[in-house]
C-alpha cells in the first residue's frame, strides 16, 4: 500500500515510479522467499513479468510519443489531449501516467529477475 502511496504522490515530494516500483517487487520478492516460488505464483505469476514490464515501457514512451504527435515536445503534457483540464492539472496527471509506466515496469522487472535467478540456480 505504502508502494501504491510513494507511486501516486512521487511529484508533490520524494518518491515516484523507480522507488515504488522496488518497493511493490520487494514485496513480492519476500513473498516468493517465504511461502516459496510455487504459492506465490497466485499474487504474480513468472509469466507477468515481461508482458507487464512492457506495458510499463509502453506507457511512459506512448506518453511522450502523444505529445510529440501532437505538436509539443517529448513529454511536454500541455499537449496531452484533455480538453477539460488546466494547464497544471495536464502537467500532474502526464508526470503520473509517467510515474505508473516506470512503477509497473521497474516492479515487473526486478521480479523477472529475481525470477530467473532462481530458475538458473537450479539447472545446475
Amino acid at each position: 500500500l505504502f508502494a501504491f502511496y510513494v507511486i501516486f504522490h512521487g511529484h508533490y515530494g520524494p518518491g515516484g515510479g523507480f522507488q515504488g516500483g522496488a518497493m511493490l517487487a520487494a514485496s513480492i520478492l519476500l513473498l516468493r522467499l517465504s511461502v516459496g516460488a510455487e504459492r506465490s505464483q497466485l499474487n504474480f505469476r513468472k509469466s507477468w513479468g515481461t508482458p507487464l514490464g512492457a506495458l510499463g515501457a509502453l506507457i511512459f514512451a506512448a506518453t511522450g510519443l502523444l505529445t510529440l504527435l501532437l505538436g509539443g515536445r517529448f513529454l511536454e503534457y500541455h499537449f496531452l489531449p484533455l480538453p477539460a483540464l488546466s494547464r497544471a492539472e495536464l502537467h500532474s496527471a502526464g508526470i503520473l501516467l509517467i510515474e505508473v509506466g516506470v512503477g509497473l515496469a521497474v516492479m515487473a522487472v526486478l521480479v523477472s529477475i529475481y525470477d530467473d535467478i532462481v530458475e538458473g540456480a537450479g539447472e545446475t
